[in-house]
C-alpha cells in the first residue's frame, strides 16, 4: 500500500533475514515482491554494511565478493557503508569480467538511479546556486518556535498524586534539582540531527524560569550508570564510598528544600541504534538515589529522560509525580520548566506501552485476542498463571492538569456496505479550571472475524485544545481501509459483520462505545 499510494523513490534493504532469506540478498524481496508485485519504480539502497553482512553474519556468501554478487543479483542498486567505494566497485568489476554478472543488469541497476535523479530534477540544477542562503532559512525564529511547541506537545504526564503539579512558585522558597541528567543536555542532540543548536538543560530551564524568586539548589546524586554497568544490571554490586557520598549530598540538600525535582533516565549512549539493555529499570544507581530522596518525606517529582519504555514500578508507587520528557529538543529544559510550574499543561499521550517487567515483553499494543495480555477471567490471574498482569502505563495514556467529559457520540450511517464510509462525531468538554489539550482516540474492534484479529486497533486521533468550560465537536471519518484485515489467503478485505467503535482517552480508558454493521 505504501509503495502504490505514496510512490517512494527509494527503499532501503534491511540487515535481517526473513524465514532464512537475508533481505539484502533476496531476489524475492527486492525484485519479485517489491518491483513485480508492488510495482516499485525507484532504487534500492542497502543499510550500511548490509551487503558485507551476507558474508560476515548471515554466511550465505562465501566471501565479500560473493556477497556483492548476491546483492546485485537480488536487485540492489546502491551499496552503503562507511568504507571505500572500492570495496564494492572492484569486486563488481571482477564479477563482470568473469561473466558472473551481465552488463545489461548493470545498466538496469544504474538506470533505476539515474531515472530517479532525472525525475526529481537533479540534472536540471545540479549545483547549489547560493549556499549562503541556508543561513537565512536554518535556525529561524519561526523554526525554533515550531520545534519548541512540538516539544511541549510531546510531554506526557504519567502521575500526579494529589494534584501536586503544577508547582506554585509563590509557595516555594527552595527547590532541589537533582539527578544525573539534570545539568547535561547532550541527549538533546543526535549525529543524525542538526548541529550547532542551542541546548538548555532541565536545571538551566528551571533556574531561568524561577529567576530570583526561588532558590534553586543542585546535586548530581549519581552518574547515569555505575562503573560496573552493564554487568550491574544482572549482578548487583554494593555502592562504593563515592556513590554513597554523592547520594548523601543530594539527601542533605533535599532536606533543606521544599520540593525535589529528580531528572533521571537514560542518555544517547544507553539507548538508541545498536544499543541494547538487559533490563528496563533506571540504570546504574538511579533507583538508589530516588529511594533515598523519597525517604526524606519531601515531595519528589520525577522527570524522565529516555528513549524507550521504562519499568519504573517502585518509582510510580512512591514518588508524587512523573513527567515523561523523552529525549527533548534544544529547548527541552525550558518546556519542562513550563510544564512543572503550570505555564503549559502537558497533554501528550503514550505512543508505546510501558510494561511492568521485561518478563511481559513483548507487551505491545495492539494485542491479539488470544494473547491474555490482561489475563481476563475469574481469579487473581485469570485464565493464566501469570503473576504480573497488565501494563504499567497503557498505550495512549496521559494525564492533564484539567479534566474532560465525552458525550453525544453519533455515527452515520450505522449500517453500510463494505466499501462505504462512516462518519463518527462526539463532543468533548473541558470540565476543569485551566485550559488544556485532550487527544481524543478512536479504536475499532472486529467482534467476529474469519481470522484472529486484535482486541482493538487505533484508527484515528485528534488533539483538541479547550478553554475551561469550552466544548468542541470532534469528527472522524472511517474509510474501508480502517476495517481491512488480511484474510486466510493474505488478501486485504473488509468482512461483513459487527464492529465496535470505541472513543477514549487511552486504549484502556474508553469513554463512549457504539457499533456499526458491515453488510455484504
Amino acid at each position: 500500500r505504501v509503495i502504490q499510494e505514496a510512490a517512494p523513490k527509494g527503499v532501503m534493504s534491511s540487515y535481517n533475514d526473513w524465514d532464512g532469506l537475508p533481505v539484502t540478498g533476496s531476489s524475492y524481496f527486492l525484485t519479485e515482491l517489491l518491483r513485480k508485485q508492488y510495482g516499485f519504480k525507484g532504487y534500492v539502497v542497502s543499510d550500511s554494511e548490509a551487503v558485507e553482512f551476507l558474508f560476515t553474519k548471515h554466511h550465505v556468501a562465501k566471501d565479500a565478493k560473493d556477497a556483492v554478487r548476491l546483492a546485485f543479483l537480488a536487485g540492489l542498486n546502491v551499496r552503503t557503508n562507511f568504507t571505500s567505494p572500492a570495496d564494492y566497485i572492484l569486486p563488481l568489476r571482477e564479477l563482470l569480467k568473469e561473466g558472473k554478472l551481465s552488463i545489461d543488469m548493470l545498466n538496469s541497476r544504474v538506470g533505476d538511479v539515474l531515472r530517479v535523479k532525472f525525475e526529481i530534477g537533479l540534472f536540471d540544477s545540479p549545483y547549489v546556486k547560493d549556499p549562503a542562503a541556508a543561513d537565512k532559512i536554518v535556525h529561524t525564529k519561526a523554526d525554533e518556535e515550531f520545534a519548541t511547541q512540538i516539544n511541549r506537545e510531546s510531554l506526557v504526564l504519567l502521575k500526579n498524586a494529589n494534584s501536586i503539579l503544577p508547582l506554585q512558585k509563590s509557595k516555594l522558597q527552595k527547590v532541589l534539582v537533582t539527578g544525573p541528567l539534570a545539568s547535561v543536555s547532550n541527549y538533546q542532540m543526535s549525529r543524525y540531527g542538526p548541529s550547532n543548536n542551542q541546548t538548555i538543560s532541565v536545571l538551566q530551564g528551571i533556574k531561568t524560569y524561577l529567576g530570583k524568586d526561588v532558590n534553586v539548589d543542585f546535586a548530581k546524586g549519581c552518574d547515569i550508570v555505575d562503573k560496573t554497568w552493564p554487568e550491574s544490571e544482572i549482578i548487583l554490586t554494593p555502592l562504593t564510598a563515592d556513590e554513597e557520598a554523592s547520594i548523601a549530598d543530594a539527601v542533605a540538600k533535599a532536606l533543606q528544600s521544599d520540593v525535589i525535582i529528580a531528572v533521571v533516565g537514560e542518555d544517547e549512549k544507553r539507548v538508541g541504534e545498536s544499543l541494547s539493555r538487559t533490563g528496563l529499570g533506571l540504570p546504574g544507581r538511579q533507583l538508589n538515589l530516588v529511594q533515598a530522596l523519597v525517604a526524606t518525606k519531601k515531595p519528589v517529582i520525577l522527570v524522565l529522560i529516555n528513549g524507550q519504555p521504562l519499568t519504573i514500578n517502585w518509582e510510580n508507587r512512591n514518588v508524587d509525580a512523573i513527567l515523561e520528557a523523552w529525549f527533548p529538543a534544544g529547548q527541552g529544559g525550558t518546556v519542562v520548566a513550563e510544564a512543572l510550574f503550570g505555564e503549559y499543561n502537558p497533554g501528550g499521550k503514550l505512543s508505546v506501552t510501558f510494561p511492568k517487567t521485561t518478563g511481559q515483553i513483548e507487551l505491545n499494543f495492539p494485542f491479539k485476542k488470544g494473547s491474555h495480555n490482561g489475563q481476563p477471567g475469574d481469579g487473581p490471574n485469570g485464565y493464566g498463571n501469570t503473576a504480573v498482569v497488565g501494563a504499567l502505563y497503557p498505550f495512549g495514556y496521559g494525564l492533564s492538569y484539567t479534566s474532560f467529559q465525552y458525550k453525544n457520540l453519533h455515527i452515520s450511517p450505522v449500517t453500510q456496505a463494505s466499501q462505504g464510509n462512516f462518519t463518527v462525531s462526539l463532543e468533548v468538554t473541558n470540565t476543569g479550571k485551566v485550559k488544556g489539550d485532550e487527544v481524543v482516540q478512536l479504536y475499532i474492534k472486529d467482534l467476529v472475524s474469519s481470522v484472529t484479529t486484535y482486541e482493538s486497533v487505533l484508527r484515528g486521533f485528534e488533539r483538541v485544545n479547550l478553554l475551561p468550560g469550552e466544548t468542541k465537536k470532534v469528527e472522524f471519518l472511517i474509510e474501508p481501509t480502517a476495517l481491512e484485515k488480511l484474510d486466510v489467503n493474505m488478501n486485504w478485505t473488509v468482512e461483513p459483520g459487527m464492529y465496535q467503535i470505541m472513543i477514549g482517552s487511552s486504549s484502556e480508558d474508553i469513554k463512549l462505545t457504539s457499533e456499526i454493521n458491515i453488510t455484504q
